[in-house]
């Protein structure tokens, strides 16, 4: 046996899935950069940017040295494995194994601590665009590893890890439930004990920039074919189809939703469409693999329209959407998307698709297995139910106990980007409105030295000067 071949090692399933993996992590880094970045209102570009690029990176440290191992290791407690580092080069060169769940691929462990990864750290991104436009930065920065720790890893374990849902058949191809489920229920949940946007935000939230936040879901909607099609852990027939039906409902579902928009509201909407596409996205998640193409296309279509009917119409009229201020709407998106695409994997997963994938379950309702609709229903309210406690939670233990505020300060919330991170987006132009940044002046520079309103205006410019 080679040091450099070992006989376990399939190079091809290798390749694979770290292009799978470099796939998910460009639909964090940049993908989900772009779309928040272009979605928000030009003062929250770089804030909005720069809350995914930390997580990203926080979640890889936590991710290496303890909550790998608490997410896909030896079992500790039926729904958390025990922590741990993966940092040894004898583990890295080592055959990846999930030892509770039983799975072994031909590759590394590096290759898949690196896939695992990437997943948990689109998760946390995921569930930054609820908090967009008012979360301190500083609070954010102990609840992305707090949220990791105490509930990103045990709903990985309890559903993929090993754990007991996993031993009881759920399916959840690739984080319907691990990741869209979660991210936005805690998304919704964390939005509520932070608070709203000022209110002329509120009103007001008109995108900066619709082409860069195009581009960034594009990025995304590419990047699925790595989140979905390496979760069969191998370069199988089954990534195949899951890639296949993956971009079958994407299309399906921003097709309804754009008719939903002309039909109700007399335009077709970019905006609108991109939200179609990322319900899509998210519904087919945790059914990618295991269903035909034509149970693909129903998804599609329920995708487009139960969460377009969630965000306009009971969004519009309910008051408790009107107290939590879910900046991107994550809820409709992720939460109602992920739990339908999970409920409709309980009706329409095949035996073929199961078989292929090495599920526990053999079907879904149409094999006359209907007892499988059930159990994706427990996992729904698993999943909800630990998020939100443990979402809530941990926001009163930054607020009461680290004594760190939720939410930016008057003051920073008028002006943004210059006010939290001494940057503003937009640099390049007219050279007289340099002045209006902060990052890297003197220290006699206070946030009263920028006004509020918009750079262009004489008396900005004025200030700008005089500071």
């Amino acid at each position: 046996m080679s040091a450099t071949a070992p006989d376990w090692l399939n190079n091809g399933d290798n390749a694979w899935q770290l292009t799978a993996a470099s796939l998910v992590a460009l639909q964090s880094v940049p993908g989900l950069m772009i779309l928040y970045g272009g979605m928000v209102q030009t003062k929250w570009v770089i804030n909005s940017a720069f809350m995914c690029l930390y997580a990203f990176a926080m979640v890889l440290v936590c991710w290496v040295l303890y909550a790998y191992k608490a997410a896909f290791g030896k079992q500790m407690l039926p729904f958390v494995g025990v922590p741990g580092p993966v940092v040894s080069m004898e583990y890295e060169l080592t055959q990846a194994i999930l030892p509770a769940a039983a799975i072994t691929a031909a590759y590394p462990m590096s290759t898949m601590v690196y896939f695992q990864f990437c997943f948990a750290a689109i998760t946390v991104i995921l569930m930054a665009g609820a908090f967009l436009g008012r979360m301190s930065f500083k609070a954010w920065v102990f609840f992305v590893p707090l949220w990791l720790t105490l509930s990103y890893t045990v709903g990985a374990f309890s559903i993929w890890g090993g754990g007991f849902l996993f031993q009881r058949g759920i399916i959840d191809y690739s984080g319907g439930y691990v990741i869209h489920l979660s991210s936005g229920t805690a998304g919704f949940v964390g939005a509520y004990w932070i608070g709203p946007r000022l209110k002329s935000d509120r009103e007001n939230f008109v995108p900066n920039n619709v082409l860069m936040m195009l581009a960034g879901a594009g990025i995304l909607w590419v990047g699925w074919n790595g989140f979905n099609g390496g979760d069969p852990y191998t370069a199988s027939p089954d990534a195949g189809a899951a890639v296949l039906n993956t971009n079958i409902t994407t299309s399906m579902s921003l097709l309804t939703w754009m008719i939903l928009d002309v039909l109700v509201y007399k335009k077709p909407s970019v905006i609108g469409a991109v939200q179609g596409m990322i319900t899509g996205l998210v519904a087919i998640t945790p059914a990618a693999g295991v269903v035909a193409g034509w149970g693909a296309v129903i998804i599609g279509l329920c995708s487009g329209s139960i969460p377009w009917v969630s965000m306009n119409i009971v969004g519009k009229k309910f008051r408790l959407f009107e107290i939590v201020d879910d900046t991107l709407g994550v809820v409709h998106t992720h939460a109602v998307a992920g739990a339908l695409g999970g409920f409709l994997t309980g009706i329409f997963a095949t035996s073929k698709g199961c078989i292929s994938f090495a599920c526990v379950s053999s079907g879904g309702a149409i094999t006359g297995h209907g007892v499988q609709l059930g159990w994706q229903v427990a996992g729904i309210c698993f999943v909800v139910g630990w998020n939100a406690f443990w979402t809530s939670a941990i926001m009163l233990f930054i607020k009461y106990v680290l004594r760190i505020p939720l939410r930016m300060t008057e003051e920073e919330l008028m002006i943004g980007d210059d006010a939290i991170h001494g940057e503003s987006a937009y640099t390049f132009g007219d050279i007289t409105h340099t002045g209006l940044t902060l990052h890297g002046h003197e220290p006699s520079r206070k946030l009263t030295d920028i006004e509020a309103g918009t750079p262009e205006t004489g008396e900005a410019s004025k200030a700008a000067k005089q500071a």
